[in-house]
C-alpha cells in the first residue's frame, strides 16, 4: 500500500476496536442528522415556498428539477474526491462528517427565513435558488456522500453491513417521527372558519433548532464509528469522468438500483409532500398528520427487530421486492376505495408503510454489495463514486417528487393564496397521493425482481472472493 493511504492494512485493522453496537448507534445518528434537513425539506419545503413565500407550484417544481442538473456534477465530483484524496488519521470518510456538519446545518436553516415573503418577487426567487442550491447541491452532498460510502469500510462482514443498513433506517425513522409529530403541531393552526393555515415564524425557528440538533447527531456519528476496511490504491493514471461513468455503466446491479431508487423516492417523497395537502384540503384535519406520521414510521420501528431474520431467511433482494409488491397493492386499494374515514386510511397506510419499510431497512446494504461487485468486476475500489451515482439517483427522485408535486398542484387548479380549496381540487389531490405511489411501488417490485441480479447466493460468493483478496494483500 502506498504512503498516501497510510499504514499497512493489517496493522490498521489490528489497532481498531472490533465492530459493535457503538458503530451501529453512530451510523444511526448519522442518518438522524441527515434527515433533520432532508426529511424536513422533503416534507415541508414545498409548503414553505408556496404557503409562506407565495411562490407558484410550477416555479418551485422547476427549481427542484433544475437543481438536479447541478447535482449531476457535484455528486460525482464529491465521490471522486473521497475516493482519491489522501485519507486523514481518522480515516477516508469520517473527516468529512467533522468538516461539513456545521455548513449543512447553517445552509439548511437559512432556507426557511419567513421575512423573505415581503421581498420583491425577483429578489425572493434569487434567495430561493441560492439557498436551495447551497444546501442541496453543495453542503448536503459534501457530507452525505462520505457518510453513505463509509458503511462499506466500517466492516467487511455482510451481516454487519445489513445491521448498519437497519440502524441507518431506524435513524431515518426516528428523525421522521420527530419531524412528523412535532412539525404539524408547530407550523399549522386553524382559523375561525376551520381552514388550516401556516405560522411563518415557526418555520424559521424550527429549521434553526433542527440545524443545532443535526450537528449533535453528526458529532455522535463521528465519535462512535470507526473505519476498518483499508485497501490498496495503485499509482495508476486517474480516469476521466466520462471514462469512469462508462465503467459504471456496465454495473448491472447499480443501474437496476438507480432505477429502483429514482422511482422509490418519487413515490415516497411525493406521498409525504401530498399528505400535507391531503390532510389540509381533503380530510381538513392537519392535526391528524401527527397520527399518520406515527403510524407510518411506527411500522418501520416494529419491523426493525425482525429484519435480520428476514434477510437471512429470504435475502435482501427477495425481502425488498416482497415489501414493494405489498405497498403497491395497498396504495392502489386506497385509490379505488376513495377513503373518507381517517382511521381506515391510517390502517391501510400502516400496511403500505410496512412494505416500504421492509425495503428501506435493507436498501443501504444493497450499496455495499454493489461496491463489492464493482471491485470484483473492475479490480478498482470506488466506494465514494458508486455511492455518489446512487445518491444522485435519489436526488433526482427527490426533485421529481417536488417538481411533479408542484406542477401537478398547478395543473389541478391548486391556489396557494386561498384559505381553502374546492372539492374538485381536493379529490384530485387524493388521486395523486394514492395512485402515483401505488404504480411506482409496483414498478420498483418489477425492477428488483427481474433486473437486479445480486441474490443472496451471489452476495455471499462475492464476499468470499474479496475476503481472499484482502488476505492475499496482507501477506
Amino acid at each position: 500500500m502506498s504512503r498516501a493511504d497510510g499504514e499497512n492494512a493489517g496493522t490498521k485493522e489490528a489497532a481498531v476496536r472490533p465492530f459493535g453496537l457503538r458503530d451501529k448507534l453512530g451510523y444511526m445518528f448519522g442518518d438522524f442528522g441527515n434527515d433533520f434537513s432532508f426529511i424536513f425539506a422533503s416534507n415541508y419545503l414545498m409548503v414553505f415556498y408556496t404557503k409562506v413565500l407565495g411562490l407558484g407550484g410550477f416555479a418551485v417544481g422547476l427549481l427542484f428539477m433544475g437543481a438536479r442538473l447541478v447535482d449531476a456534477f457535484t455528486d460525482v465530483t464529491m465521490g471522486r474526491i473521497v475516493d482519491h484524496v489522501r485519507p486523514g488519521s481518522d480515516g477516508r470518510f469520517r473527516p468529512w462528517i467533522r468538516r461539513m456538519c456545521i455548513p449543512v446545518a447553517v445552509s439548511s436553516s437559512i432556507m426557511y427565513l419567513y421575512f423573505v415573503r415581503d421581498w420583491p418577487y425577483p429578489v425572493k426567487m434569487a434567495y430561493v435558488v441560492f439557498t436551495y442550491l447551497l444546501w442541496s447541491s453543495f453542503c448536503y452532498t459534501a457530507i452525505n456522500i462520505p457518510y453513505g460510502s463509509m458503511a462499506s469500510v466500517i466492516s467487511p462482514d455482510v451481516k454487519d453491513r445489513a445491521s448498519l443498513s437497519t440502524f441507518r433506517s431506524i435513524g431515518a425513522s426516528l428523525a421522521g417521527l420527530v419531524i412528523g409529530v412535532l412539525v404539524p403541531l408547530i407550523v399549522y393552526e386553524s382559523d375561525i372558519e376551520g381552514n388550516q393555515i401556516v405560522r411563518p415564524v415557526n418555520f424559521t425557528v424550527t429549521a434553526a433548532v433542527f440545524g443545532v440538533l443535526s450537528v449533535g447527531c453528526y458529532g455522535l456519528c463521528y465519535f462512535l464509528c470507526r473505519e476498518r476496511v483499508f485497501f490498496h490504491k495503485k499509482n495508476e493514471k486517474r480516469e476521466g469522468v466520462f471514462s469512469m461513468l462508462r465503467g459504471l455503466g456496465g454495473n448491472r446491479p447499480l443501474l437496476a438500483l438507480v432505477c429502483a431508487a429514482l422511482v422509490l423516492l418519487l413515490a415516497s417523497l411525493l406521498s409525504q409532500t401530498m399528505n400535507n395537502y391531503l390532510f389540509l384540503d381533503y380530510f381538513k384535519n392537519s392535526k391528524a398528520l401527527v397520527a399518520v406520521n406515527i403510524v407510518s414510521i411506527g411500522s418501520v420501528l416494529i419491523l426493525a427487530p425482525f429484519i435480520s431474520r428476514l434477510v437471512q431467511g429470504f435475502g435482501k433482494k427477495e425481502a425488498g421486492a416482497l415489501g414493494m409488491l405489498g405497498a403497491g397493492v395497498v396504495y392502489l386499494a386506497l385509490f379505488f376505495l376513495r377513503v373518507r374515514s381517517i382511521p381506515l386510511f391510517m390502517a391501510l397506510l400502516f400496511l403500505a408503510s410496512m412494505g416500504v419499510g421492509l425495503f428501506n431497512l435493507v436498501i443501504w446494504a444493497f450499496i455495499t454489495d454493489i461496491i463489492d461487485y464493482q471491485e470484483i468486476a473492475t479490480g478498482k475500489r470506488e466506494d465514494g463514486t458508486v455511492y455518489a451515482v446512487y445518491s444522485f439517483a435519489r436526488k433526482v427522485g427527490q426533485a421529481l417528487a417536488g417538481g411533479v408535486g408542484g406542477i401537478v398542484l398547478t395543473a389541478i387548479g391548486y391556489i396557494s393564496e386561498a384559505p381553502g380549496q374546492t372539492k374538485e381540487v381536493a379529490e384530485k389531490i387524493y388521486t395523486v397521493a394514492t395512485l402515483v405511489p401505488g404504480l411506482c411501488y409496483l414498478a420498483v417490485f418489477f425492477i428488483l425482481q427481474f433486473a437486479y441480479p445480486l441474490t443472496r447466493g451471489e452476495v455471499e460468493k462475492n464476499t468470499a472472493l474479496l475476503r481472499e483478496k484482502r488476505k492475499g494483500q496482507q501477506e
